[in-house]
């Protein structure tokens, strides 16, 4: 008697590891290789371009540790630079991603419902009595984005989270807090204003290794939360009848989302500051880009790290020896962008 193989969905590819077997979605793992040679290959010209450009192979040379004339510009200056801006991109992609997914709705990133602008509202606050050091600030922006996105949740509660609501309470809680953060501003030391001032554009310059570390242990440590937050969105994409009936205890699962794209957002913006738009585009691209149901996590995070890292090189390369801060770029496209989307949902999807 012949053994009945499984059902696969449509799109589906079964992948066996020793006896166990999992489903890949295989324009999802195509798309996912994609963006890894895309990214692979900004990251190269990242690193070779610059004052002054450099070859691939005395960047090769520095990457394997081998003595090289361009050590400080690949090693010192380019490197640590880029690290961050990888880390912060793919944690703003993966935020932007779980938070959308919770909320059903495009527009919900954490740049738009409030989370970056109660993360930078804390942080200039303290930047502004004094408190400067880089190690510090990515856990006060992270204090800054868990206290906004409580908030938002509070009053958007209504026995329920309905999508439409939490979004516009939580544009309403990004235009106060913007206003706290200017008031920050105004009072605070014309030095330290100025410097705060650069960081809420969203700017890589300067970071380094110091900034790289935290988010580096953050999404490490997150790794695990991730890997749920992907099985979790399935239930998540369903109706609410569907899921209770399924036995979900669909509240804590979309509080648990929530909670994770939070925490990621707010320790990316601590780090490089509040790089708008990219926990917008990412998500919404990657799915455009893959067809599936649920928001791809992994391949939000590699567009995300790709079009910081993209974008930064576009600013240190377009004015040079002026540099561009990356949120500029970001905020260049994404805008534009926002407002197709809501021009979209005006006329019932039709763009």
């Amino acid at each position: 008697m012949s053994a009945i193989s499984p059902v696969r969905p449509h799109g589906y590819a079964l992948v066996r590891a020793g006896r166990g077997s999992f489903l890949v979605h295989r324009r999802a793992t195509a798309v996912a290789l994609a963006l890894t040679v895309l990214l692979a290959g900004a990251c190269l010209a990242y690193l070779c371009l610059g004052m002054p450009d450099t070859s691939p192979g005395e960047v090769l040379k520095v990457l394997l540790g081998q003595p090289s004339p361009a050590e400080f510009a690949v090693g010192t200056a380019r490197l640590p630079r880029m690290t961050v801006g990888l880390l912060a991109g793919a944690a703003f992609g993966v935020a932007g991603a779980l938070i959308q997914t919770v909320a059903r709705n495009p527009l919900a990133s954490p740049d738009v419902i409030g989370v970056s602008q109660g993360a930078g509202a804390l942080t200039v606050g303290a930047m502004t009595f004094g408190i400067t050091s880089y190690s510090t600030l990515p856990y006060l922006s992270v204090a800054g984005g868990l206290l906004a996105a409580g908030l938002v949740y509070a009053f958007a509660w209504r026995g329920g989270l309905q999508a439409a609501r939490f979004v516009l309470i939580g544009i309403g809680f990004a235009v106060a807090l913007r206003s706290v953060t200017h008031l920050f501003l105004t009072k605070g030391d014309y030095l330290v204003a100025q410097q705060a001032k650069v960081w809420l554009t969203g700017s890589l310059g300067a970071r380094g290794w110091d900034e790289a570390a935290p988010l580096a242990w953050t999404l490490l440590a997150a790794l695990p939360a991730i890997c749920w937050a992907a099985r979790a969105q399935r239930t998540v994409s369903l109706d609410d009848a569907t899921a209770t009936a399924l036995g979900v205890r669909l509240n804590r699962t979309r509080l648990g989302l929530a909670g994770l794209g939070v925490v990621l957002a707010s320790v990316a913006t601590g780090a490089a500051g509040p790089v708008d738009f990219v926990a917008l585009l990412a998500p919404q691209i990657a799915r455009r880009m893959t067809r599936t149901a649920q928001i791809p996590l992994l391949g939000s995070a590699l567009l995300g790290a790709f079009i910081v890292v993209t974008a930064d090189l576009l600013g240190r390369k377009l004015l040079e020896p002026t540099q561009l801060p990356v949120g500029v770029l970001t905020a260049a496209v994404g805008a534009p962008y926002l407002i197709w989307l809501i021009a979209r949902g005006r006329t019932g999807g039709k763009a």
